[in-house]
């Protein structure tokens, strides 16, 4: 994160999200002062609490790209959830203590990686001996009297050493012992258990005994699992655990989509009620709380949240005061325009035409997409946007679905032909639904 200033942040999001810069100088500065929060005094550190961000911004803008590509940039733990899923929490909805779970799960996955890849040069040697174990024996016995008994390496196991390594035992079939754990089976639990439930699980899983099994699989395969296994046993799951905890509390980003839905001033009863409930059970964990998970405590005060809705039909006013006054940056993302669509089509590195591509090379199909071509998607999809419901860049993937759909169908047949997409082509497959009011709503 040193390293990384809000420019280059910038930058690096500008590969994957086109437009937006407000939202992404926004964002870049959040993520600098969490960097910058860690160079203080230890008493200072704690006071300082992160500036969450608010962004508004009709449906497929780039809301959510950008928080997600935020935490890829710099590793963080990231959980994506939707308010709407809280509602009437208590009833039917899911407890909000279930968004810091997550993120602590996610947390120790990405430490628990991590730490597998220091070892994994060591765990490769060790499964590697393991498996030449299986395959050969490891010593063999001289007898130079009737006295005298000594052993040496077998002189074979060097030999399948090197065919190991150069993958010619790969397809060969081999005996190894397997760990089977006890399936634990879960039963009907009520909405907004499943955490109690899994740790349930968890539970009765670690105190029944694993059983050790003989399974035949190829040496590649049992490679793969024994090198797993070895892993494992060189990694503290304690200091994972730990670490997870320190880096969920530290680095961890929340993204709270639709927000927007539960807003709204209570009128005393009716669903009014329930949305209103669900920003104030919200509200502990964005102002900082302890949330007990099966790793340890986490603490939520430094924990960065970015909320995100159309707010098409309410106002960020319309949030309780106490949420609003703990989302202090508010971003409003634009609409995207021909031209945007014209770039998102073309300019990143996943853009669209560049998978389409892609995945028409792996018939033997070669694609292309001429300027006019792309012109012509981006202003259609701009049209279909203003006169039906407004999805952002999403209207991108239903229009090249629709443009590719009977190229796709036969491409096992076209191998080694060239495909050229032009305006005319592109106008030929969108006539009958741009035109049709009804059809638009469906298929576009």
């Amino acid at each position: 994160m040193e390293e990384l200033t809000p420019k280059q942040i910038v930058e690096e999001l500008n590969k994957y999200v086109i437009g937006q810069y407000e939202a992404k100088k926004s964002v870049a500065i959040a993520l600098r002062n969490r960097w910058r929060r860690q160079q203080l005094p230890e008493d200072l550190r704690d006071e300082v609490i992160p500036k969450n961000i608010l962004m508004m911004g009709p449906t497929g803008v780039g809301k959510t790209e950008i928080a997600r590509r935020l935490a890829n940039l710099v590793k963080a733990p990231f959980i994506k959830v939707e308010a709407t899923k809280f509602t009437e929490v208590g009833y039917v909805g899911r407890d909000v203590e279930a968004i810091i779970r997550e993120l602590a799960e996610a947390a120790f996955k990405m430490v628990k990686e991590e730490k597998m890849a220091e070892v994994e040069e060591k765990a490769q040697k060790m499964a590697e001996e393991k498996i030449l174990d299986y395959l050969v024996p490891r010593k063999i016995r001289r007898f130079s009297s009737f006295e005298e008994e000594e052993t040496e390496e077998s002189p074979a196991r060097e030999k399948f050493r090197e065919m190991l390594k150069s993958g010619e035992l790969d397809d060969r079939v081999v005996e190894i012992e397997v760990e089977e754990k006890p399936a634990v089976v879960g039963g009907v639990i009520a909405p907004g258990m499943e955490d109690i439930e899994n740790q349930l699980k968890d539970l009765f899983s670690s105190l029944a005994p694993s059983k050790k099994k003989r399974r035949k699989m190829a040496v590649k395969d049992a490679l793969k699992y024994l090198k797993q296994q070895e892993a494992e046993k060189l990694i503290d799951m304690d200091e994972v655990a730990s670490e997870a905890v320190k880096r969920a509390e530290n680095v961890g980003i929340v993204f709270i989509d639709e927000i927007d839905k539960v807003a709204g001033k209570s009128s005393g009863s009716g669903p009014d009620v329930s949305r209103e409930g669900v920003q104030r059970d919200l509200l502990p964990i964005v102002e900082g709380t302890t949330v007990s998970t099966k790793y340890g405590p986490v603490k939520t005060d430094h924990i960065l949240f970015i909320a995100a809705g159309a707010f098409h039909l309410s106002k960020p006013s319309d949030l309780i005061p106490e949420l609003q006054g703990r989302f202090p940056i508010r971003v409003e993302l634009k609409a995207l325009t021909k031209d945007d669509f014209i770039k998102i089509l073309t300019e990143p590195k996943n853009a669209l035409i560049k998978q389409y591509k892609a995945l028409m090379e792996t018939e033997g199909v070669h694609l292309e997409f001429t300027d006019d071509a792309i012109e012509e998607i981006a202003r259609v999809a701009e049209e279909v946007n203003e006169r039906t419901e407004n999805i952002g860049a999403r209207r991108l993937h239903t229009i090249l679905e629709r443009i590719m759909e009977d190229y796709s169908f036969e491409a096992p047949d076209l191998k080694g032909q060239t495909i050229i997409i032009d305006k005319k082509v592109v106008q030929a497959k969108l006539e009958d639904i741009v035109q049709n009011e009804d059809l638009t709503k469906y298929i576009l």
